[in-house]
């Protein structure tokens, strides 16, 4: 006998009065559904499948598009009852029950709609996950009893599910709690509505670990294999791969590499006796204030421990009340003149204090250092290394990992990319360990405290406004403390961090003279910049073609019917089509002023067809658009416009997905797969991807011709796409010639569009194709180098797979 599971959330009545159903089902053989009206009139109904990762997590499915909606129009409201019935096996189930007048009443007042998705341990803590909303579509405020950290945030898979939801609301939320908490008291507050619900934690708790039991024991079983060789069969096996990959945890492969790549005790021994030509002084700053005595004893040990010994350790106590505090300081003292310590008469906060430490400061660099974290051994041997060999050097910054109370799992490594300007205004993913020229400081200013909470992202945006001598080390040179009173497990737990972070960015992008509003971004510690466009200048849409009408048609239709931008041109250039229905379309689409259609007789050579399209164009923009582009946002051409206008900018791309919404291009990574490949291909729409790049704008090596604006001035600059390259890597190339003329590529998540790839021109199946696209490759490594190294993609990454997980050659 079949198993089913299922839930209505919501009966409600929409602003069109409109009775709309949203709930979800699962059943192992199909099902039908109906509606039961009054038990006289039964309904058959076919529901909109939809997104329910809340589901997909809570019951640990492998599949999330178990969501149903139904909205039904049909003179509903004269009936007394409705019932929501699935069919299993010819046997009718009611899911739900529902009285007319109920649903009336509820459409006329409001209510908080809330659901918890998990409870689990993570480190030192217990998260708590779920959501919330209001009927009428406004912000829910979030608040326990007991002692918490709440962080807000964007949820794309809810708002999927309940549209009547305000565009900016913030209706996810995670509560961080100390694991002895029994129960949790959550009141959930929309003017004057309040709800409360209580949870028990420890329940919570044990379930998840004898369900954690029971999934190691029968995770390999024949159902799970015929469900792998299913998937493969449907999907392929990179996308198979993706998806278990995904499914593993990382802790245990970290912690293997990093034991490999850290120095071993003969080779921190061989640092200790390397002498540079140039030894600078480094001053290390860190503000105290009731550090616990084994976290303090540790940061300082960690401080001692460097193989480069010209170093001061500057550290000023914001009038701590803690015995252990000032005596393990007090000690310190005495064990090492290195180690200065003001003991300040009163707390002045983060920046006041860490303005004291500077005070103490009398080296040639500065380094930021917080009073709780760790240092590598050889973490300022590497910073002098490359002070050594960059000698006019302003900023460095390292890679960093977190690590537990007790120091002994390593864990969430962050491999940084190089300077990004761009994403560094998205979030402050430069962070630890951050030093700089004491010069550079001097220049811009030390710590405001109206940024405080932001304070860091602060002073690096104002450092680095002032110097483009900035270098990344790729290694792991800091171990940041996770634990209870630690912004490391997450920034949203504090609001005011996020609104001296807006305030930060947007005083940033003031300062340099360009024009923009700066918001919060999708999720906690992100942020998102608007920037005004400048008068309305004309843009051309180039698209190639050669048959294909129902693709070509369906992107010009999205383009006309979504664009919110007007002053657009397209131009269709036409390829040696075939098929009679695609010249009649031809015809049909004359009717517009601003489309037309340019003949391109020669052979296919995507460049050649696009440098013919835009030397027709009349605008200072070109966007070259496959014709098999279905667009989402109706703002897309403003969102890559607002980069593109920058004097900085050369390229942006778009954020692209296959058919069953998963990330098709979020960028071009060089030398994965061997020359470029695309960034986090595979994932689901709604993945915020390594550090939040999928859901954030930043830099990048390169994005696809697929979708992509540039400035014609740029492009005439460059010669256009090199038409040596007649299918593959033109785009990649062209933005590889951009970026040599100093020039950045923008990666924007906020231009979004569905691309059903290669329709212009069909697969590379046939040997003479595949020996086309294999001269292409050996072209373009003779032209850029066989070794190709990506500054927005860290070399301990891999190359074999879009994942960004770990490079374990």
């Amino acid at each position: 006998m079949s198993n089913y599971k299922g839930y209505i959330d919501i009966f409600e009545i929409n602003s069109n009065d409109v009775l709309q159903i949203v709930g979800w089902c699962i059943c192992d053989t199909a099902v039908n559904y109906r509606l039961n009206l009054d038990n006289k009139e039964f309904i058959s109904i076919v529901p909109q499948s939809m997104s329910r990762k809340d589901v997909q997590q809570a019951l640990e499915l492998d599949r999330e598009d178990i969501g149903i909606k139904v909205e039904y129009t049909e003179n509903w409201d004269k009936y007394n009852t409705i019932s929501f019935e699935v069919e299993v096996q010819n046997t009718w189930n009611t899911l739900d029950t529902r009285n007319i007048s109920d649903i009336k009443t509820i459409a006329e007042s409001v209510t908080i709609i809330s659901n918890i998705d998990s409870i689990h341990m993570a480190e030192t803590k217990v998260v708590v996950k779920g959501w919330a909303f209001s009927s009428n579509g406004d912000q829910v405020e979030v608040s326990t009893k007991e002692n918490t950290e709440i962080s807000r945030g964007q949820r794309g898979d809810v708002k999927l599910a309940y549209k009547n939801l305000l565009e900016h609301a913030d209706v996810g939320f995670e509560i961080n709690c100390d694991p002895k908490q029994d129960k949790l008291n959550i009141t959930f507050v929309a003017g004057d509505i309040q709800k409360e619900e209580t949870i028990s934690v420890k329940s919570w708790l044990k379930r998840n670990k004898n369900a954690d039991r029971k999934n190691l024991m029968g995770s390999i079983n024949l159902g799970t294999v015929k469900k792998v060789i299913q998937y493969v069969q449907k999907h392929g096996v990179q996308k198979t791969y993706a998806k278990i990959n995904s499914k593993l945890g990382n802790v245990s492969t970290y912690a293997t590499w990093l034991d490999r790549h850290l120095p071993s005790l003969e080779e921190l021994e061989v640092q200790r006796q390397t002498t540079f030509d140039y030894t600078p002084q480094i001053s290390i700053v860190v503000p105290t204030f009731n550090t616990p005595k084994g976290f303090l004893i540790e940061m300082i040990e960690s401080v001692r421990n460097q193989t480069y010994s010209n170093w001061q350790l500057c550290i000023a106590d914001g009038a701590s009340v803690t015995p252990d505090t000032i005596s393990v300081l007090k000690s310190y003292i005495e064990k090492d003149p290195r180690i200065y310590v003001d003991f300040l008469s009163e707390n002045y906060g983060i920046s006041g204090n860490t303005n004291k430490c500077l005070e103490l400061a009398t080296g040639d660099f500065v380094g930021l250092f917080d009073h709780d974290d760790l240092l590598t051994p050889n973490a300022l041997f590497e910073v002098v290394k490359a002070i050594n060999e960059n000698p006019e050097v302003d900023f460095i910054y390292s890679d960093e990992d977190k690590t537990d109370e007790k120091t002994k799992v390593f864990f969430d490594a962050h491999f940084k990319p190089d300077f990004s300007p761009d994403l560094l205004r998205s979030q402050n993913y430069i962070c630890h360990f951050t030093v700089f020229r004491r010069a550079l400081l001097d220049k811009v200013g030390v710590f405001n405290k109206e940024y405080d909470g932001s304070q860091d992202h602060d002073l690096i945006l104002r450092l680095t406004e002032q110097t483009e001598k900035i270098v990344h080390i790729p290694k792991i040179l800091y171990h940041w403390r996770v634990h209870s009173a630690s912004t490391a497990g997450g920034i949203g737990a504090k609001e005011y961090t996020v609104v001296a972070g807006i305030k930060a960015v947007q005083d940033h992008i003031d300062r340099i003279g360009l024009e923009g509003d700066v918001s919060k971004g999708q999720f906690p510690g992100t942020y998102r910049v608007e920037y005004k466009i400048i008068d309305e200048p004309r843009v051309s849409i180039i698209i190639p073609n050669k048959d294909h009408k129902e693709d070509l048609e369906l992107c010009i239709k999205t383009v006309i019917e979504k664009s919110t931008y007007t002053n657009y041109e397209i131009i269709v250039v036409e390829n040696n089509s075939e098929t009679q229905e695609i010249w009649d379309y031809y015809k049909e689409i004359e009717k517009y002023d601003n489309i037309k259609v340019l003949r391109w007789e020669h052979g296919f050579n995507y460049s050649a067809i696009n440098n013919f399209g835009a030397k027709e164009a009349t605008g200072e923009y070109y966007i070259l658009l496959n014709n098999d582009i279905e667009m989402i946002t109706p703002s897309w051409i403003e969102e890559m416009l607002m980069y593109c206008q920058r004097d900085d900018v050369g390229i942006v791309g778009a954020k692209l997905y296959f058919e069953d919404d998963t990330i098709q291009h979020a960028g071009v990574i060089m030398g994965l797969g061997g020359v470029a490949g695309h960034s986090h291909k595979y994932y689901h729409r709604n993945d915020v991807g390594y550090f939040h790049r999928l859901s954030v704008v930043q830099n990048l090596s390169g994005v696809t011709a697929a979708c992509l604006m540039i400035k014609k001035s740029i492009y005439e600059e460059v010669d256009g796409l090199d038409e040596k390259f007649q299918v593959a890597f033109n785009d990649v190339d062209l933005c590889m010639k951009v970026r040599e003329k100093g020039y950045l590529v923008v990666f924007s998540p906020y231009v979004e569009a569905y691309h059903y790839e290669s329709k212009s021109r069909g697969a590379e199946d046939n040997p003479e194709k595949i020996a086309r696209f294999n001269g292409e490759i050996s072209r373009f490594h003779d032209k850029w180098g066989v070794t190709l190294s990506d500054p927005y993609y860290s070399i301990n990454l891999t190359l074999d797979r879009e994942d960004f997980s770990l490079n374990n050659n």
